[in-house]
């Protein structure tokens, strides 16, 4: 079984992770993780609270000499802020007074965080629900992302609209309308993406943006977006439709759902295919240079909860952020009267931050789905077994149809 479980709070001493399932001889490093860190950290508009943390890992076991060695792989990221919060956050008892915060934000998991599980103040909500817990996500992502690196399986981002406003020319309608090649890189286009500081891949759609965030500053509000999340160079046949946990999309519907403050996934083309005819909406089957191929992708890579060989493509929707320095209403939960809602520090806007997250998500969940299918204790193991299915697939399909 893959899996990895996080543990911490926003203000605790560190995040931790553990990851289990993977196999022993994949090449590994923290530099390797840094970077990925890194990009979750990026993007204008963050908060003062990135100003503060320069996230890096540390490799507390599972790992000698570069080399993964079969066994959980446990991963330490220190709060830089921790200094500011030991008492408020310690693990013991103090005998100072703690204010305790009876005010909870609308859109965040404060109330229903205090409700369930019988807390008598917020903070106990907010410090687990905080999007910090991500950076832990990323970090056990990054060993996910590096196996599928080593099968030429690449992860990919870019930002589509903040605050709506989208491209002039939109990428994502390319992809689906054969503007883009359909072994086109994500990698490459996570690469151009990175160079803006939105993350959008149009200069002009960049400047707008920007203006549009000073905007929200100013009125001590937020925004939010869309994004786009894809994988190339996946191979036929990872997920199952035998049974309903079995599919790769709904697998990675869930993954990328649960992030903070994403609200919508959808896979290839999604929601449109409700609006067209089903002669408009399939991915057309033909042969190309003795191989099967498809005309377009507007599946989105899986068909009936199975890769097709092809681009995985996910588009996700994050809200705006809870937090308003001009905040909206709510109620006080210590005399149930009206007030203001309480003011955390926190981000203007995260959509950059979380295209990154969702790449560390959809790794994981294939990689997830692709030990499954190829198996093996070692990386040795793993690629004879990967070869071998690759070599034989198509001619088995030809074997099996002879007339």
């Amino acid at each position: 079984m893959t899996r990895f479980l996080t543990a911490g709070e926003s203000h605790g001493k560190a995040l931790t992770t553990i990851v289990d399932g993977f196999p022993s001889n994949l090449k590994i490093s923290e530099s390797y993780i840094n970077q990925q860190l890194k990009r979750r950290q990026f993007g204008y508009g963050r908060g003062l609270r990135m100003k503060i943390e320069t996230d890096k890992v540390e490799i507390l076991s599972g790992v000698r000499f570069g080399k993964t060695l079969g066994s959980p792989i446990s991963m330490l990221i220190r709060n830089a802020d921790w200094d500011n919060w030991q008492t408020l956050m310690s693990v013991d008892s103090v005998d100072e007074k703690i204010q305790k915060i009876s005010i909870p934000r609308p859109g965040h998991a404060d109330l229903v965080g205090v409700s369930k599980y019988n807390f008598d103040d917020i903070r106990n909500s907010i410090e687990r629900s905080s999007a910090r817990e991500t950076a832990a996500r990323v970090a056990a992502g990054s060993i996910a992302r590096k196996l599928l690196e080593e099968f030429g399986i690449t992860i990919g981002s870019f930002v589509e609209s903040i605050g709506g406003i989208y491209p002039a020319n939109n990428f994502a309608e390319k992809l689906f309308n054969n503007s883009i090649p359909l072994n086109f890189s994500a990698q490459s286009i996570s690469d151009k993406s990175d160079k803006s500081s939105v993350r959008v891949l149009e200069s002009e759609q960049e400047k707008k943006i920007i203006r549009k965030i000073k905007s929200a500053k100013k009125n001590g509000d937020t925004l939010g977006g869309t994004f786009l999340t894809f994988a190339t160079g996946v191979p036929v046949g990872l997920g199952s439709f035998m049974n309903y946990d079995t599919k790769l999309d709904a697998d990675i519907a869930h993954s990328i759902m649960s992030i903070n403050a994403v609200k919508a996934v959808e896979i290839g083309e999604g929601f449109l295919l409700a609006e067209k005819f089903g002669s408009e909406s399939h991915d057309e089957i033909v042969m190309k240079k003795d191989f099967i191929g498809r005309k377009t992708n507007r599946a989105g890579g899986i068909e009936g909860g199975v890769s097709t060989g092809l681009p995985i493509i996910v588009r996700a929707a994050m809200k705006p952020i809870a937090t308003l320095m001009s905040p909206i209403e709510s109620v006080n939960l210590s005399t149930m009267k009206k007030v203001d809602a309480r003011r955390e520090r926190s981000d203007f806007v995260a959509v950059p931050a979380c295209a990154v997250i969702a790449e560390s998500m959809l790794a994981w969940t294939i990689a997830k789905f692709f030990l499954q299918k190829f198996g093996g204790d070692s990386m040795e193991e793993l690629k004879d077994n990967y070869d071998s299915y690759n070599k034989k697939l198509f001619g088995r399909i030809k074997n099996n149809f002879k007339s």
